[in-house]
């Protein structure tokens, strides 16, 4: 059965002609399938003989939370979704003083096999549609009763590796019809898949792009990140110009901070080379320990070390602040334990 929440309005406007009915109809599902609503039979302004047609050839998407944590810090609250066919993704949402930011999966696993995170331990599984992407913000507005004001794609999984469910999530989260989060409001984290980020450039969005860069030079990158290896960071940088080129939008770089491997002084100064005069900002990354990892978070005094070799440059720096300590903070920590236990069943 086809998902009805991967729809964009204006498909979903074609279905439903397709199946007889006015075009206002399609706005009026919309808007109940954003709520959210765990069943077609809640749409109480339609009829009995729509929702019935409606149950019988779309599938309604409606995860389950298989776990939360909430921390006793800051309030941040880590989610572990069931979705219909048993498999399991992460979400987190971080409440600041301008609002409520959701941190969401795009795919189920990753392949991507970076070295500091727990997401691709277990290699990629599947992709999520549009609307399983989509519904773990609905989901996480409903049982939290907090509104959603900004989105991260930073979860596990690899957004440019499921391009085109992401970009449809993109337009339909956009939509003014629906739950319309700006996309200045939305940041797309990537490992750096250089034609895709090329692509992504032609869809004319207006989010934020963030580029996780975590090494200046292709020894290092690669060590970390195998992508690296087809995509180098000259190749890389290259992309990410054509993208502010093309959008005027500036681009962030996301630089994990692992100790005695990417922060090294001469690391910052070559980030600083490569970076002066570019529109965009470096996010320096305390490094959270997973387990399967050897690699170490730097020390508070190598962090600052860069940084402030990083702005002498004429870069901006900052470091960002870690939330949910207490949580499992790291992308897949969460699935991943939830694996093992299943393991030792």
């Amino acid at each position: 059965m086809t998902e009805i929440k991967a729809f964009t309005i204006e498909e979903l406007r074609g279905a439903l002609a397709a199946m007889g009915e006015k075009p206002f109809r399609a706005g009026q599902i919309f808007k109940w399938l954003h709520l959210p609503v765990a069943s077609f039979d809640e749409m109480t302004d339609l009829s009995k003989d729509l929702r019935a047609q409606l149950a019988g050839q779309f599938l309604l998407t409606v995860p389950r939370v298989e776990r939360k944590q909430v921390s006793a810090v800051d309030g941040t609250m880590k989610y572990l979704w069931q979705l219909h066919d048993g498999d399991c993704v992460e979400s987190v949402l971080m409440r600041y003083r301008h609002g409520n930011t959701a941190c969401v999966s795009t795919q189920v696993g990753c392949r991507m096999g970076c070295a500091f995170c727990a997401s691709g331990v277990s290699g990629l599984k599947r992709n999520l549609s549009a609307g399983e992407i989509l519904d773990q913000i609905l989901f996480m507005q409903a049982d939290s009763g907090l509104p959603v004001s900004n989105i991260v794609l930073m979860g596990s999984g690899e957004p440019l590796d499921n391009y085109e469910n992401v970009v449809n999530f993109i337009r339909i989260v956009s939509c003014p019809e629906g739950i319309c989060i700006g996309q200045r409001h939305i940041s797309l984290s990537t490992s750096g898949i250089a034609d895709r980020i090329e692509a992504l450039a032609g869809e004319r969005f207006q989010l934020t792009l963030s580029i996780s860069l975590h090494a200046p030079d292709d020894e290092s990158r690669s060590a970390m990140m195998p992508v690296n290896r087809s995509y180098p960071v000259a190749r890389l940088l290259r992309a990410c110009e054509y993208y502010f080129d093309q959008t005027g939008r500036r681009v962030s770089y996301e630089y994990a901070m692992a100790r005695g491997v990417s922060d090294r002084p001469w690391q910052a100064e070559k980030l600083a080379r490569l970076l002066r005069g570019r529109p965009s900002h470096v996010n320096l990354i305390p490094l959270n320990p997973v387990k399967e990892s050897c690699l170490l978070p730097s020390t508070r005094e190598s962090v600052w070390r860069f940084q402030q070799i990083l702005e002498q440059g004429g870069v901006t720096a900052t470091v960002r602040r870690r939330l949910g300590p207490d949580i499992d903070a790291a992308c897949g920590q969460l699935r991943r334990r939830r694996l093992k236990e299943g393991e030792s069943l």
